[in-house]
């Protein structure tokens, strides 16, 4: 079939790369002159199966407010008289209890741990390079009570046999070395050793260049204005360059989907939630991170690339501004001169911001719409990397009429 995908992030690319597998005649449209550079181009740099979790849970509208108050917090929420904004916050709220964790936990665990599945195979069949490291994630708690609240995320880990260590200080420093120059004391850490970490902008390149060379079209410097629609099939693409068909059609534009499929009568619950990351040139590799440390007090990621680190974090919810903030950048230097004062050389970091597509309950939307040659592949949230190769695979094997290898039912968009 001749299947036209609407994105060319991680999401979008990989959603291209196994539909090429599968015998696909396969196009990716995108506005940008190249792949992964929009949210996919500075994220933390984290594969974060284990890790994967909603932001909704018990106790998050008391953190957010603490979050709030606090100087250079990790929430920053900019009202707008945005309905949108609202309804998707409420949603959000709605989702703040236990059960309603617990289910959306055991989803995402369930799709990240596939989507590790597929990178295996991937990086086996391919060899794919794109500075990785199999190192495991390090969930560093600052405080007692941190470490006292990690019951509900341990017992899902134990539910789908997800290896993980709890560490005290020594074990910490004994897994991320450098962290015995931390100028700041913490008290244990959540370990996660089948996790691990890379430049997501070069793997969306080189799974981008691996895709043409199975047949994969890839048509960049195209801005996507619409759908049209007649009855229950989507009939044509309109772009900047004019009117196209497909067979198939997966909509994988992150943040602005919810924008394109409005006018075919689709409510797509995503919101953009801004994130901003520093890249750090290395300067003293014996003090540096060896994997990704997240630091749980400032929801910040500190992760090691070849010869940089990336520091990521913040949770911006000021719809579709790409503003960089300059003032955003105090949280990311604070964590890394926390943890590893030595390792980098700030005045020489590259500063980003980019737009993760949020749903209310975490979980992507993967599968059909009410129109059936029109699929969604889009609301990873901050895990879209982490997710990519299992959501690829899930996409393709579901357009290709084949039962996927985990239960997708309610990873659609019919959950709502």
């Amino acid at each position: 079939m001749r299947v036209t995908i609407l994105g060319s992030g991680v999401i979008g690319v990989a959603t291209a790369y196994y539909l090429s597998l599968a015998g696909h005649e396969v196009t990716v449209i995108d506005r940008q002159p190249g792949p992964a550079l929009e949210t996919s181009f500075g994220n933390a740099g984290e594969l974060s199966y284990g890790y994967a979790s909603p932001w909704a849970g018990p106790g998050i509208p008391i953190k957010a407010i603490k979050w709030l108050l606090m100087e250079d917090g990790p929430l920053v929420i900019r009202p707008m008289l945005d309905p949108r904004m609202w309804v998707w916050g409420l949603g959000l709220l709605a989702n703040c209890t236990s059960r309603a964790y617990s289910i959306n936990k055991s989803r995402m665990v369930r799709i990240a741990e596939y989507s590790r599945d597929k990178m295996i195979d991937l990086r086996a069949a391919t060899a794919i390079a794109y500075e990785g490291r199999e190192q495991g994630t390090l969930q560093l708690f600052r405080y007692q009570s941190q470490l006292d609240h990690i019951c509900g995320d341990v017992e899902v880990l134990k539910q789908y046999g997800v290896p993980f260590e709890v560490l005290d200080p020594a074990g910490c420093i004994a897994a991320e070395p450098g962290l015995a120059a931390a100028k700041v004391p913490f008290v244990g850490a959540l370990r996660l050793p089948n996790d691990d970490t890379g430049d997501c902008q070069k793997f969306t390149e080189a799974l981008a260049t691996l895709a043409a060379a199975n047949g994969v079209i890839f048509r960049y410097n195209t801005a996507i204005l619409g759908l049209e629609a007649e009855g229950d099939r989507i009939t044509a693409i309109i772009t900047d360059k004019g009117s196209e068909t497909a067979d198939i059609i997966v909509g994988a534009l992150g943040s602005y989907m919810p924008g394109l499929v409005k006018s075919l009568g689709i409510r797509l619950p995503v919101y953009p939630i801004k994130g901003y990351s520093l890249t750090v040139p290395i300067t003293n590799d014996a003090v540096a991170p060896v994997s990704t440390v997240m630091d749980e007090t400032y929801k910040v990621a500190t992760t090691r690339f070849d010869d940089r680190i990336r520091i990521g974090g913040t949770a911006e919810i000021a719809g579709w501004d790409t503003t960089l903030r300059p003032h955003r950048r105090g949280p990311l230097e604070r964590s890394l001169r926390d943890l590893f004062p030595e390792a980098g050389d700030l005045s020489r970091a590259t500063f980003w911001c980019g737009l993760r597509p949020m749903t209310p309950d975490g979980t992507p939307v993967i599968g059909p719409t009410r129109y059936r040659n029109f699929y969604l592949n889009t609301g990873h949230g901050t895990l879209g990397w982490t997710m990519a190769a299992g959501s690829g695979q899930v996409m393709a094997d579901i357009i290709s009429g084949k039962s996927p290898d985990i239960d997708v039912s309610d990873l659609g968009l019919s959950r709502y």
